[in-house]
C-alpha cells in the first residue's frame, strides 16, 4: 500500500516564484514513476529510505544517480526523468513544484545543476528549517495564498542556503536593469498586441541580443514569457471573476477566443472554462492513504 499525499496550489498569479503543488508520499517497494517530463521545476527531499533517478545531463545523455535519506534532487522543466524506489529500503520523500522568473538566476548560485541534480545539505540547520517549511505548505494549504507563497520563499531561501558548496557569481547589474524594464514594460502592455521588437524598442536594444539576455537572466525566451504572464492573469480573472471567457481573451490581447483557449490549454493543459471550473472549489485536493493504483502527480 502506498502512502500519498498531496495538495494542487490553486492560485498560480505570482511571477517571481510560484507554487503548483506539493506532497509527500511513502513509496512501495520498487515503485516507478516515469519516463515524465514537468512543466515546472519539481525538488524531491528524501526523509528516508533509498531510490534511484535516471535523468539527462546538458547533452542529452541519461546519468543514474543513487540517493538516500537526507538528499534530494531537483527535476528541471521539459527533462524526461525516471526515478524509483529501492527494493529492501524504500523511500520517503517530500516534493514541491515551483516556478518563477528569478528561480534560475537563484539555482545559478547553488551546486545543483542539470548535470548533478543531487542536493547535498552542507548546513544541517537549514536543511532542517527547508523541510519543515515544505512541511508547513503541505499542511496549511487552507491558508491564504500570500501565507502560502510568504512559506515557499522562505523554504526556497533555505533551499538555497542549506545546498553544498555555494557558488558565487558576479552580478550583472545592467542586464537585470534591462530585464526588469522588460518585464516593467509587459506588466504594463501586456493587454494591448505588443511584440518581442517594440519591447527590445523600447529599451533601445538589438531584438536578437534582448532575446539572449533576457533567457540567461530569466531562463525563459521573452515569447514564452509574455505568453505565460497573460495566460497567468487570464487565470486569475478566471478564478475571481464572473467575466465571460470571451471578455477576459480580449483583456489579455487576444480578440479571438478561440486562439485565446488554444494558447491558455497550451499552458494549462485544460480549457479555460474547465480551469474556472476547477479552481473556483474552496479546498484543495488532498488524497488520503489510499490502497489501489495512483500515480502522483
Amino acid at each position: 500500500m502506498r502512502d500519498v499525499i498531496f495538495n494542487i496550489f490553486p492560485n498560480e498569479n505570482y511571477i517571481d516564484l510560484g507554487l503548483y503543488q506539493c506532497g509527500r508520499e511513502q513509496c512501495a517497494p520498487a515503485h516507478i514513476f516515469g519516463p515524465a517530463a514537468r512543466n515546472h521545476y519539481l525538488f524531491h527531499y528524501i526523509h528516508r529510505g533509498k531510490g534511484t533517478l535516471i535523468a539527462p545531463d546538458r547533452t542529452g545523455k541519461n546519468q543514474t544517480f543513487h540517493l538516500h535519506a537526507g538528499q534530494g534532487f531537483l527535476i528541471y522543466p521539459g527533462q524526461i526523468t525516471t526515478y524509483f524506489a529501492d527494493e529492501k529500503d524504500p523511500w520517503e520523500y517530500a516534493w514541491i513544484e515551483f516556478d518563477g522568473l528569478r528561480v534560475q538566476a537563484a539555482l545559478d548560485l547553488m551546486n545543483i545543476t542539470v548535470d548533478d541534480p543531487v542536493y547535498r545539505a552542507g548546513d544541517a540547520k537549514r536543511k532542517e528549517a527547508m523541510v519543515q517549511e515544505i512541511e508547513y505548505i503541505l499542511h496549511h494549504m487552507n491558508d491564504s495564498s500570500f501565507a502560502t507563497i510568504g512559506h515557499l520563499y522562505l523554504f526556497f531561501d533555505d533551499f538555497m542556503k542549506s545546498a553544498r558548496q555555494p557558488v558565487e557569481h558576479p552580478t550583472n547589474s545592467l542586464a537585470d536593469f534591462y530585464v526588469r524594464e522588460a518585464v516593467s514594460f509587459i506588466e504594463n502592455n501586456y493587454a494591448k498586441d505588443i511584440t518581442i521588437e517594440q519591447i527590445s524598442k523600447a529599451l533601445g536594444i538589438n531584438r536578437s541580443y534582448f532575446g539572449k539576455l533576457f533567457k540567461r537572466v530569466t531562463g525563459k525566451a521573452p515569447m514564452q514569457f509574455l505568453l505565460q504572464y497573460r495566460m497567468t492573469k487570464a487565470a486569475g480573472l478566471l478564478q475571481v471573476t464572473d467575466l465571460k471567457i470571451a471578455e477576459i481573451s480580449a483583456q489579455v490581447s487576444y480578440e479571438n477566443q478561440l486562439h485565446f483557449s488554444r494558447a491558455f490549454k497550451s499552458l494549462y493543459n485544460k480549457s479555460p472554462k474547465q480551469y474556472r471550473q476547477e479552481t473556483r472549489r474552496k479546498k484543495p485536493v488532498e488524497l488520503e492513504p489510499v490502497g489501489k493504483k495512483q500515480e502522483k502527480f
